[in-house]
């Protein structure tokens, strides 16, 4: 009997317990690791004919792309940067969105050893000023929209960045640019592998490089070596639970970590094709009808997306071939778990972890979920909580997530910070990695998220973390969205105040927000209750959909000031 991929990495899928599966599960490391080589051109070589991409968009548009396609055209992609003089260690910035030509162009430059840094369309040309000089980009590749255009021609100008390219240029790229496109197309199918000193050290060298969004300060540069897709195993197969022939759905664009997670490394490997929707805006309706039309098997989307999902007709809809849903990105509300389980008959499993990481923690199948539990450690992550002491927390007791690497380096983790070891050292040192996150741990061994550390409100002495507020808060049907913060306060020093996004038919005004106070006070302790409430259009968010509470309270204390 012949053996799969996924057999020879991972020889044992199946296990008895948790317990069983965080002590026996183990991922087969092959020597010289490369996703283009080990993985693209291993499948496009047993099956061609496999299904790699379903892409489609809002003009209705679709296309298919196998495992041959993507390995043919990775192999012209190569060869066109090659010809463009990158060589292994160059950086290159793709701002793709969601268009096919991300796939081949970043399993081309890892193919080649080259450093992918994958961007948002949403970034300024100050963004990318910052971003060409911090990593010493040598190539930008981008769609041709005329925002995205001006914003690269107005870096380029400022950094003096070498090369840029456009995609869908339909042979007319503008003055100055390379036609990515067509240079694809009439690149050879072969390119050269690196050798001698440029040969790729799997454990060493870069593959990925991520600005984080981040809620606070400039990006971070966060970097991953070669082996970072064997930790999306876990990702794909243990936790979204992929399997061969099946369809995969994230709802994330290419220019955050969060694709990584779920639109290529552990999809593939496990056997599944990929989803890819290439939407220009978010509209509920639209995701939930390509999840149906196309038969999606796995889903993953931020719990933002559910909060509007259970405002549609859900039970109206044919969820029969759709077997899996997984949230992650911030916590998921109970509520909105029980009213999507409700209508659809799926359970959302929660998952945590960050861009410097794989899946940490998650509800997989021997840990049902418990709605607002981010779950249970995934296997080679030691996962401890400290408090503000440095002593590990007792059952119940609140402390910063950390990261224990000294005795096992979890498969996946990220190599440090580029350029800034003080930054690194900062947050890994003593064998310890700091997340920042704090939470609690039920007798279970269940993890509750309470929120960013510098999130956790201290008011009147007592902490109050941000999650459980807005959990309450989602409860009450007015409430579509919100956003729990701290505001100064000359008696308490400091009190709870929630930012609200109204749902369809409910206007604010003094007696929303006494009802709602009132609500709060009886979903949890009353001392929680927002003291200040103010009502928005819309929240401020992150280019990957976080919330930024940062920019809520900078707004405060500027309107404080006298």
């Amino acid at each position: 009997m012949n053996t799969t991929l996924l057999d020879r990495l991972v020889p044992r899928r199946e296990f008895d317990s948790y317990e069983d599966f965080a002590a026996n599960y183990r991922v087969n490391v092959p020597e010289n690791f490369n996703f283009g080589t080990d993985v693209v051109d291993a499948i496009a070589a047993e099956d061609p004919d496999r299904r790699a991409i379903v892409w489609c968009n809002d003009a209705g548009e679709t296309a298919i792309y196998t495992m041959a396609d993507v390995a043919r055209r990775s192999d012209q992609a190569a060869a066109w940067f090659q010809a463009q003089g990158i060589r292994k260690g160059d950086a290159v910035m793709l701002i793709l969105k969601r268009r096919a030509a991300y796939w081949f162009a970043v399993v081309g430059l890892h193919k080649i050893g080259a450093v992918a840094i994958p961007a948002t369309n949403m970034l300024t040309a100050k963004d990318l000023v910052y971003r060409i000089k911090a990593a010493q980009v040598k190539l930008i590749v981008c769609v041709n929209d005329p925002d995205i255009r001006a914003s690269v021609e107005q870096a380029a100008s400022t950094t003096a960045l070498p090369l840029r390219a456009l995609a869908d240029a339909d042979g007319r790229p503008a003055t100055g640019w390379l036609d990515f496109d067509a240079g694809l197309a009439a690149a050879p199918a072969a390119y050269a592998r690196p050798t001698g000193a440029d040969r790729i050290d799997p454990e060493r060298d870069t593959m990925l490089l991520y600005f984080t969004s981040g809620t606070t300060g400039m990006p971070k540069m966060v970097t991953h070596n070669f082996l970072y897709p064997l930790g999306h195993i876990m990702t794909a197969c243990f936790w979204q639970q992929c399997r061969p022939g099946g369809l995969h759905l994230t709802l994330a664009d290419t220019g955050w970590a969060k694709a990584s997670w779920g639109k290529i490394y552990g999809q593939w490997i496990a056997g599944s094709a990929v989803m890819v929707y290439d939407m220009e805006r978010f509209a509920a309706r639209k995701v939930l009808d390509v999840i149906v039309r196309h038969g999606v098997t796995t889903f993953c989307a931020p719990p933002t997306m559910f909060r509007y999902f259970i405002k549609e007709d859900l039970a109206s809809m044919d969820w029969s071939r759709l077997k899996h849903c997984t949230v992650a990105g911030e916590p998921l509300n109970p509520e909105v778990y029980n009213q999507f389980l409700a209508a659809t008959g799926l359970k959302l499993h929660e998952g945590y972890g960050q861009t410097e990481l794989t899946v940490v923690m998650g509800t997989y199948a021997w840990t049902p979920p418990r709605p607002g539990s981010m779950g249970r450690p995934s296997p080679g992550y030691a996962v401890d909580l400290l408090n503000h002491e440095g002593r590990p927390c007792e059952v119940g007791e609140e402390g910063q997530i950390v990261i224990r690497t000294a005795e096992r380096m979890p498969l996946g983790i990220f190599q440090g910070y580029h350029d800034d070891p003080g930054l690194t050292k900062k947050v890994w040192h003593d064998g310890i990695y700091y997340t920042g996150d704090v939470a609690w741990r039920d007798e279970a061994g269940y993890y509750w998220f309470v929120g960013r550390d510098d999130d956790v409100i201290k008011s009147s002495g007592y902490r109050i973390g941000p999650f459980e507020v807005e959990s309450a808060l989602q409860e009450h049907p007015a409430v579509l969205e919100c956003a729990v913060t701290g505001v100064p306060d000359p008696e308490r020093g400091t009190v709870v105040k929630a930012t609200i996004v109204l749902a369809r038919g409910y206007e604010p005004g003094e007696a929303l927000v006494k009802e709602l106070q009132n609500h709060v006070k009886h979903t949890t302790a009353p001392y929680k209750y927002p003291r200040v409430i103010e009502f928005v259009k819309e929240l401020p968010k992150t280019i990957s959909g976080k919330i930024r509470r940062v920019e809520i309270r900078e707004g405060d204390s500027t309107r404080a000031q006298p």
